[in-house]
Formats: C-alpha cells, sequence, structure tokens
C-alpha cells in the first residue's frame, strides 16, 4: 500500500498552556482534495501551519510522503513540495502580478516556468505586468493560489480562499481547485463554506476545538441537517 501523501498521527499543538489542536490524526492519500471545516477557533488553521513548521507540535507525528517533517524549517518543508496559500491572500500589492508569480519559483525543484500558471489563469497573463495591488479580491486570489503552484507542488495547503470573495467568485475558485486536483496536485483545503467544501473533497473533516468530531463524504453535501448538526457538535 503506497504511503499518503500527507499523514498526522495524534498531533498537539499549543499555545502556551492553551491546547489549540488535540489528538489529531487523519491521512491524505496522493491526488485527494481533502477538506477542514469546523466553527472559528477550531484549530483548522493551526493545523495548517503545523504542517508547515510555522508552529511547532507538541506531540505526534506529521509526514509527507512517508518521511517526518516535524521540526523542519518551513523553508525545507516548502523545498520538500508542500506549499500554503495562507489566508488573505498576502500578496506584495507594489509588485507586478509577474513579480509575484517569480516569488514562488524561489521554493521549486528544478527549473521554474510560469506558463503553466498562466495557462490556469489567463487573467494573470493579460494583467502580468500590472501591480499586484490593482487587481480586484478574486484576482488577488487567483494569484495567491498562481504563485503557489509554480513552485511544483506536490501538496497544496489552502486556508479560506473563498473569504470574502462575491459568490460568483467563490464558484470559480471552486472550479479553480478541481482543475487543480486534474493536474494531480494533493489538496488539504481550509474552508468556512462547508457544503461547497463537502460536495467538492473526496471527504471533509469536521474540527472542533482542536478536535476531529466526524468525518463526511460528498454524498453529505446535500444533507443540511446533517451539516448543521457537525458543525455544531462542539
Amino acid at each position: 500500500m503506497a504511503e499518503p501523501m500527507l499523514e498526522l498521527v495524534s498531533i498537539d499543538v499549543r499555545y502556551g498552556a492553551v491546547p489549540a489542536v488535540r489528538g489529531l490524526s487523519f491521512r491524505v492519500a496522493e491526488g485527494e482534495i481533502v477538506g477542514l471545516i469546523g466553527p472559528n477557533g477550531a484549530g483548522k488553521s493551526t493545523t495548517l501551519h503545523a504542517i508547515t513548521g510555522l508552529v511547532p507540535t507538541h506531540a505526534g507525528h506529521i509526514r509527507v510522503e512517508g518521511k517526518s517533517i516535524v521540526g523542519r524549517a518551513p523553508e525545507q518543508i516548502a523545498q520538500s513540495g508542500v506549499a500554503l496559500v495562507p489566508e488573505g491572500r498576502r500578496i506584495y500589492a507594489d509588485f507586478t502580478v509577474e513579480e509575484n508569480l517569480r516569488l514562488g519559483l524561489a521554493a521549486r525543484r528544478g527549473r521554474g516556468q510560469l506558463a503553466e500558471a498562466y495557462e490556469l489563469f489567463p487573467m494573470l497573463q493579460e494583467f502580468r505586468r500590472r501591480s499586484a495591488g490593482a487587481l480586484s479580491g478574486g484576482q488577488q486570489q487567483q494569484l495567491a493560489i498562481a504563485r503557489a503552484l509554480v513552485a511544483k507542488p506536490r501538496l497544496l495547503l489552502l486556508d479560506e480562499p473563498s473569504l470574502g470573495l462575491a459568490p460568483t467568485l467563490v464558484a470559480e475558485v471552486f472550479k479553480t481547485l478541481a482543475r487543480i486536483r486534474e493536474q494531480g496536485v494533493t489538496v488539504l483545503l481550509v474552508e468556512q463554506r462547508a457544503q461547497r467544501t463537502v460536495a467538492l473533497a473526496d471527504r471533509t473533516y469536521v474540527l472542533a476545538n482542536g478536535e476531529l468530531r466526524t468525518t463526511l463524504g460528498p454524498a453529505d453535501a446535500a444533507d443540511t441537517d446533517k451539516l448543521v448538526a457537525a458543525y455544531l457538535s462542539g
């Protein structure tokens, strides 16, 4: 049996004496989209930050393709094929679109090209010499995702990619995620839009108070009562 792309085993994360994630375990197989949903403060973003080395783990194991990444620097984890699109996009507004994309090449293994990013997001090629700060919110989100993808990650972590976007732009973001999966990139998606996430993902883990409470499949997306009950399980 092939090693999962990502495996968390009994992860604990603390901020001082306050537990943020407690005994969290799950797997993401190669080529899957897996969702993480739950109320604010459930530990979703903290989980992503632990995977990328931005916060230390207090206990447990994190493995990418069977290799432990606990204790490694964020730069080393990125170079091993893990990329994070953080909440709030965090693009460089004074840089052009193309300059922002080239920053993503720093973590790339091998020679870097922007052609694939432009193919996935034609708008970025059209506006490649425009200041990134002049883009709309939806366009900036596309830029943030594309910047992560140019590094050719095998595992893409996304933290609230639809945050603050109009409904039509939210739909475009989720269509983009489906196209990314078709390219063979494994995706771990943190989202507040529970129904859309459950419908898209191969499975979705529901977190509450830093713990895994239940797992939902695509068929559960139409069951509003089940979604609400899962969300309020904490």
